[in-house]
């Protein structure tokens, strides 16, 4: 146990830019405080005392914002960045070095019993408010972005955006689920589908809704010119309207 929680000390040390000493980083980082009550509660949980170890977890919890249930497997040199609204599963488990943002839920669906909560291998990263569920597993070396929805498997060393049912999966591997850069540095394509988008005008036009929309526009077929969405020849009118995008991007 102590072990680990010197290597979850070190993480913070490694992960962190912005820490400025070992006492700052002792005192005012609550994923660290949440990791040492987590590796105690943990031990009460795997010597079958159950009532103090939710007990210790939920004090956990109140002080730092951060839920992690007693029976969760966690490993060594873990790293949990700000960590308000974290939520991790009974049995879920999480690989070493692992780096989890403020906001990360490691949870299920409601339709499993026994294992239902994922597995994330080690040297992983997952952005703020993503949010992983069943018991699935994200393997070793991925990067989850922010705001991603995750249901299924996730390969080793791939990187996931978005969420259902436009979600991307970018692998090593050149297979059907790959972004590929096109002609320009500004454009991406699609090898699923051959369409391409503007990645910069995505973020450049303003809102999330309108990035959301974008990837909306690819997955139902339109070819994406720049900023401009134009109907294939199936032939969609009104796409622009239907999807609620701003006039700024039609």
């Amino acid at each position: 146990m102590l072990r680990k929680i010197m290597a979850d000390f070190r993480a913070i040390l490694k992960n962190d830019p912005a820490v400025r000493s070992k006492m700052e980083a002792l005192l005012c980082y609550p994923g660290f405080k949440a990791l040492v009550l987590h590796r105690i509660s943990h031990w009460l949980w795997s010597k079958k005392l159950w009532l103090a170890a939710r007990l210790l977890s939920q004090s956990g919890r109140f002080f730092t914002g951060i839920e992690i249930h007693p029976g969760a497997i966690i490993g060594s040199g873990v790293f949990i960045d700000h960590g308000m609204g974290i939520v991790i599963g009974e049995t879920a488990i999480v690989g070493d070095n692992v780096v989890l943002y403020h906001g990360v839920t490691l949870g299920g669906t409601g339709k499993h019993v026994g294992k239902r909560h994922p597995e994330v291998e080690s040297d992983v990263v997952i952005g703020a408010h993503a949010t992983i569920l069943g018991p699935i597993t994200i393997g070793r070396g991925s990067k989850i972005g922010a705001g991603a929805i995750v249901l299924k498997d996730v390969p080793p060393n791939s990187t996931v955006i978005g969420v259902p049912p436009a979600q991307r999966v970018i692998t090593d591997s050149s297979d059907s689920r790959t972004f590929s850069e096109g002609e320009g540095e500004d454009q991406m394509s699609d090898r699923r589908t051959g369409h391409t988008f503007s990645p910069l005008t995505i973020f450049e036009e303003g809102s999330a809704n309108a990035g959301a929309g974008i990837l909306d526009f690819t997955s139902a077929g339109l070819v994406l010119k720049g900023n401009r969405p134009e109907k294939n020849k199936d032939g969609m009118e009104d796409a622009c309207d239907k999807q609620g995008i701003p006039l700024a991007l039609q």
